[in-house]
């Protein structure tokens, strides 16, 4: 199978980014890092692309205050560069504009630790926990233009126990985003997913939306 060619988008640690990596490398995900850029400088994630000698780009987006635009620009330039065939936004702390969008359509996934559309934006733990709610989870989803807003591929269900803080209940969850936005890349790369209006269909043999509940 060939192997679909990713650039990863990131701002922070990267632990969805080594989470990939160390799929890869174990040969269940059918995909290469063809890049890795960050908006800041020091993100760790760059250090884990060097570690596995991975290209590794820092592109400022120092000059671009309110010229959102003109930066999704360099960064299209960046991705192209590499060849990239599908985006994958891993902790990339910013919202990306139609520039991107449209470069890239159906072709951009991102991580957000909450069960889409409940809870999109920042600080979503904290929210759930203060909402009552009894279980959250993370989604893997196609960006479009709005925030946290595009088609669905795959989300993971976690429960939310009556002792948990924003940062237990953080630490469940990511587990999870680890494990199913690799897997959502996986389909993709295999040809599996079909967007129609705002649903995600996944063809073959596991012919299902791909949730999962775990348990406590």
């Amino acid at each position: 199978m060939k192997k679909v060619k990713l650039g990863v988008l990131v701002s922070g640690r990267g632990s969805n980014l080594q989470a990939v990596i160390d799929n890869i490398e174990k040969g269940t995900v059918s995909a290469q890092v063809a890049v890795v850029i960050s908006d800041q400088p020091d993100a760790f994630a760059l250090d884990r692309a060097r570690k596995h000698n991975l290209p590794a780009v820092h592109v400022s987006a120092k000059g671009y205050k309110g010229k959102r635009d003109e930066y999704d620009a360099l960064l299209e330039q960046e991705l192209r560069k590499h060849g990239v065939e599908l985006v994958i936004l891993a902790g990339f702390m910013r919202i990306i504009t139609k520039v991107l969008v449209n470069a890239f359509p159906n072709r951009i996934m991102n991580i957000h630790p909450a069960l889409l559309p409940s809870f999109p934006g920042l600080h979503v733990q904290k929210a759930a926990i203060e909402h009552g709610v009894k279980f959250s989870g993370c989604t893997v989803h196609f960006v479009d233009e709005g925030m946290d807003t595009g088609p669905i591929i795959i989300q993971a269900v976690v429960p939310v126990l009556d002792n948990d803080t924003e940062d237990t209940l953080a630490a469940r969850i990511l587990k999870q985003e680890h494990r199913i936005f690799s897997r959502a890349i996986h389909l993709y790369a295999e040809g599996r997913l079909t967007v129609k209006d705002r649903r995600v269909f996944v063809s073959g043999p596991e012919n299902k939306s791909g949730e999962f509940l775990i348990n406590p």
